[in-house]
Order: structure tokens, then sequence, then C-alpha cells
């Protein structure tokens, strides 16, 4: 039986951070050493150059790529990562956290990591190593060793747009696992019984899926079709999805898009089939995106404040930049189904 390695001690400096000390104690080696392997590899062994590389694995340490600098120097730089800008649905929280960033004298850099293949952790390697005094992630799915260079820089996180118990440091969002009961509950009230989803490919989309599934088996409700499409989703995604969901499920009475986008293209389509919306297809969206109130019919969609998660997560991090505690380390900005004439 292999005994268990001793937990690291680590130097911490105020931040928490894990230092090259860290590295060099846990590799058995001196930390100009350490660093030579970092910095340097052919100048040192391939064993210490091994031992060096197995210990910043396992204690998630990015180097500081502005080294040389105060380490009590704040930055005033934020880091925000989001799938992606080419759909608007998280554009509010991005500029609300602009704005409020800088109404405190800090910038916002901002990412894309992608949905398929995500970027994630190259992106976080790039962005902990300089630094910044925080950084702002969209979701709570993160790879394990994007999860341990998190916790182990010791710099202020707050994760957005879900909710989960177990957060890695600060959270603002709400349960996409509630929205998905709270859709079937509404439009099981307007007498719809034969519900459809066309949702994209991302993991919050998927966890609205399955409350969905779930809460119309509660009820009793016939299983609920899915047309899954690529995230970012587009208009005519949801074109092409109610076209091959109305051909193998005809009887459908009411259809959840995990967009608005999506729901627009729903849309155009029935109207370019003859499908009657509301009469024969009821149609909900998700953002409550602004052309929604003005499409016709009116898009009933789910509205997320996402000025109000920009603005929370602007004020974790500036709390936590300067000096201030916490208390609240979780906010749930909840969500709200806004009516109108599509269901």
């Amino acid at each position: 039986m292999t005994t268990p390695e001793p937990p690291v001690r680590r130097a911490r400096r105020g931040s928490g951070a894990v230092t090259l000390h860290d590295v060099a104690k846990l590799a058995g080696v001196a930390p100009i050493t350490a660093s030579r392997a970092l910095n340097t590899p052919a100048q040192v062994s391939p064993e210490v150059l091994r031992k060096v590389t197995e210990a910043v694995s396992r204690i998630g340490y990015v180097p500081n790529r502005l080294a040389g600098g105060l380490a009590s120097a704040r930055s005033r730089l934020v880091a925000a990562v989001v799938p992606t800008i080419a759909g608007p649905v998280f554009l509010d929280t991005v500029q609300a956290l602009t704005g409020a960033l800088a109404e405190q004298g800090y910038q916002l850099m901002l990412g894309q990591s992608g949905y398929v293949d995500s970027r994630e952790d190259a992106l976080l390697e790039t962005i902990i190593g300089r630094r910044p005094d925080g950084i702002v992630l969209t979701g709570v799915m993160h790879s394990p060793e994007g999860r341990r260079r998190l916790l182990a820089a010791g710099i202020p996180v707050v994760e957005t747009w879900d909710l989960t118990p177990t957060p890695i440091d600060m959270l603002v969002g709400f349960s996409h696992v509630e929205v998905g009961r709270a859709v079937v509950r509404f439009l099981h009230g307007k007498g719809r019984r034969r519900l459809a989803m066309v949702a994209g490919d991302d993991e919050r989309s998927k966890q609205r899926q399955q409350a969905v599934h779930d809460s119309a088996r509660a009820l009793g409700l016939p299983a609920v079709p899915v047309i899954e499409v690529p995230a970012p989703t587009t208009l005519r995604s949801g074109r092409q999805a109610l076209s091959a969901l109305m051909a193998a499920h005809p009887h459908t009475d009411a259809v959840f898009c995990s967009s608005d986008l999506l729901a627009l293209g729903v849309m155009t389509e029935a109207r370019a089939s003859g499908i009657d919306i509301p009469a024969r297809l009821a149609v909900m969206g998700f953002g409550d995106l602004e052309f929604a109130a003005d499409l016709h019919p009116a898009l009933t969609t789910v509205r997320i404040d996402g000025n109000a998660i920009g603005r929370q997560a602007a004020r974790f991090i500036v709390d936590r930049a300067e000096g201030r505690e916490v208390a609240e380390r979780v906010v749930d900005i909840g969500f709200s189904i806004v009516e109108r004439d599509s269901a």
C-alpha cells in the first residue's frame, strides 16, 4: 500500500497564493533550481524537471508573469471569461461589469472560451500568470486542472450565471433547474400537454432540459422531445429545429427554446409553415432580449437580470481586492417569466 504524500505547507503571502517556494519544497529542490526548471528547462536534469513539473501539476502553481513588481501592488485589472460575445445573452452582464468596475478605478479584460473544445484552461493559465485583482467566470463547470489552478492562485474568483453549493470562491447567478421546473408549470397551467424543447448543447441548457423532462414526468405528461443545436444558438438553427421537430412530433403544442434567438427562429419558421402562434403552438424563449417584446406576437420568455449579475460580481471583486470581508459569498438573483402573446 502506498503511503499518502503529506500535505503541502504553503508559504502564503497575504494573498494566499501558492508560491515558487511551495513548488521547490514539494519537489525537494532549491527555489532557484525550480525557477530554472520552469523558465530554462534545458539547464536542469531530466529528473529535476520531472520533479518540478509534477509539483506544479499537483498544487496548481502558475508562474507570475509580473515577477519583479511589488507583491502587494494591485493591478486594478479584472479578467472575465464568457463562452461567446457573438450572441447577445451575456452582453448585459459584461456591460454592467465593465461600468461598475470602471466606477471604482478598475478595468476589464475579456476572454472568450467557446462552447465546444473550451479554451478556458488555456485562458486561465494566461490570466492567472498576470495576476489580476479578480477573475469572473461564466458557469460553474470547470476542468479539475482549471479549478485547482484557481484555488491555488489566491485571486478572488466570481462564478456567474449558475448556482452550486460548492463555488470556488464567490458566486452570483440563478438555478437553471428551477427555470426548467417553472417553465413546465407555466405551460401546463396554460393547458399545454405536449411540450418540446429546442435547445443549445451547452451545459447550462442541458440542466434546464433535464429539469423540464423531470417536471413533465411528475405531472404525467408525455416524454418531452428535444431538438438540440450547437451553441451559440442562432435564428437559422431555430428555424431548422422547428422544421425537424414538427416532422417528427406533429402534435407538439408548446416549445421552450433555450434562447430568445432560437425562439425567434422557431416563430419565423412557424409563420412560414402556416402554424398559428399561440393558437396552435405556444413558444417560450430564454433571456428576454431587447427584441422579445417587439415581436409579433410578442415573445413569452424567461427574464434574467444580467445587469444585476454584472454589478454584484463587480462588488464582490472590488470588496475582496480592497481587503473588505465578504459575508454573503453566494447570491441567487432569481429569474421571472414574462408572459406575452406567444404563450
